[in-house]
């Protein structure tokens, strides 16, 4: 089959070449898109309802015109604090030449749970900590570009990490998600029984951001596996918690198998965001900025201001790629 990707860059550096969602990439498998670029689903409970209340963002698809509301979007940025996600939108603005005077609004804070800002052809949405959170506001975010009938929109989740072996403000782009039982997948219960899905973020994405943060020469930018981590304490091998139940070898050990495997960071939504991605067949990657080196310690001693400075890095990488593809494609933003 042709090829129908919307390449953001020339090939360039890029040794990809195709996205995971193009044609001659899925030769003949189902196409999780139809062919005007919307997503298809597949869940056939979706066409019994009359009203489909999209619970956590405050949303509905009878009181609000969805396609109208969100039909332009192109790029959907997730990440876990509402304040971060509004500095990502305010960052958006300015970099796509929107006007500054105006605030970003918050269009789902009367759910009292995420926080939503659009800029244009981009939505920024808050997901909060942990994979339960997390999945709750993708699933969700997922059926709004559903419904609103969006073409081909880009997936990615801008955030912090622990690193691993590699110098703490350093970026990485996640190619895979593991889970603490060095599994590439997201295990969930469903009706009593555990389903393993696979965790798998774009290849050609992943390559495309990290050669647009090459150009920056302030940090270093990693591609590798990501785990995410069902528990901050434990479930991380910090021992730094109100319990431990093994030793500081024990966890050298732990973090040292990991970095055998590949793995470059460990956040908390990885493996599960890899997973429900590919599962609905979007783009998507993870661009996560590390706080610290695991293997150095457990606990983020940088000043406020260091942090904030390296939190911007992953906005910085993401916003390259979304100016890069709007230029290529001649998209245009308001003065």
């Amino acid at each position: 089959m042709s090829c129908d990707c919307d390449y953001a860059l020339d090939k360039g550096s890029v040794t990809e070449q195709h996205y995971s969602t193009c044609s001659s990439v899925l030769a003949g498998r189902r196409r999780k898109r139809n062919l005007d670029g919307t997503l298809r689903l597949g869940n056939q409970h979706l066409e019994g309802l009359e009203v489909d209340f999209l619970y956590h963002l405050g949303l509905n698809t009878s009181t609000y015109d969805l396609p109208a509301m969100f039909g332009d979007v192109k790029f959907v940025c997730l990440g876990g604090t509402k304040h971060r996600m509004k500095e990502l939108a305010c960052y958006m603005t300015k970099l796509l030449g929107y006007n500054e005077d105006q605030a970003p609004v918050n269009l789902t804070k009367h759910s009292l749970r995420f926080a939503m800002y659009k800029v244009g052809p981009v939505l920024s949405v808050s997901h909060g900590i942990g994979i339960p959170s997390m999945t709750t506001a993708l699933q969700e975010v997922i059926k709004l570009m559903y419904y609103a009938k969006a073409v081909d929109p880009f997936f990615f989740r801008v955030g912090t990490s622990g690193g691993i072996d590699i110098p703490a403000g350093s970026v990485v782009v996640s190619s895979f998600g593991m889970n603490g039982t060095f599994e590439k997948s997201y295990n969930l219960p469903i009706l009593g029984t555990i389903h393993k899905f696979p965790s798998q973020l774009d290849t050609r994405l992943c390559q495309e951001l990290a050669s647009l943060a090459s150009d920056a020469g302030e940090f270093q930018t990693f591609i590798g596996g990501t785990m995410g981590a069902e528990d901050f304490y434990r479930g991380q091998g910090r021992l730094d918690g109100p319990f431990c139940n093994y030793t500081e070898a024990d966890k050298m050990a732990f973090l040292r198998k990991l970095s055998s495997l590949g793995i470059r960071n460990i956040e908390m939504e990885a493996n599960a965001f890899g997973a429900i991605t590919k599962e609905a067949g979007v783009r998507a990657a993870i661009v996560c900025v590390t706080l610290l080196n695991r293997l150095d310690g457990d606990q983020v001693t940088s000043t406020k201001d260091i942090l904030k400075t390296w939190e911007k890095r992953s906005m910085f990488i993401v916003g390259n790629f979304v100016t890069a593809y709007m230029k290529k494609h001649g998209m245009t933003c308001k003065a």
